[in-house]
């Protein structure tokens, strides 16, 4: 027979500029301390993959677990590493 293709529902809009104004500053951080990404991942039980889109802003969550790795990992507070950008 014959099936029915269901159209998709149009992409959401890109709301990361619009709806948070969060700053990650995880190059900085493993800068200042000689790490790489890779580096970070294995240390901290995260994927690069994961990193990856934390540092490059695309990431829409990030669970507390993660971030307590992160920070025992290269010694910081949450707030070395996250900001809120000035509007």
């Amino acid at each position: 027979g014959r099936r029915l293709i269901r159209s998709r529902r149009p992409q959401e809009p890109e709301e990361d500029e619009e709806l948070h104004a969060i700053e990650v500053h995880l190059d900085a951080l493993l800068a200042a301390r000689g790490m790489t990404l890779t580096e970070l991942a294995e240390r901290a039980g995260v994927t690069v993959v994961n990193l990856s889109v934390l540092k490059n802003g695309r990431a829409r969550a990030v669970r507390f677990s993660t971030l307590t790795a992160i920070c025992r990992v290269l010694g910081c507070q949450p707030g070395d590493l996250l900001s809120v950008r000035d509007v």
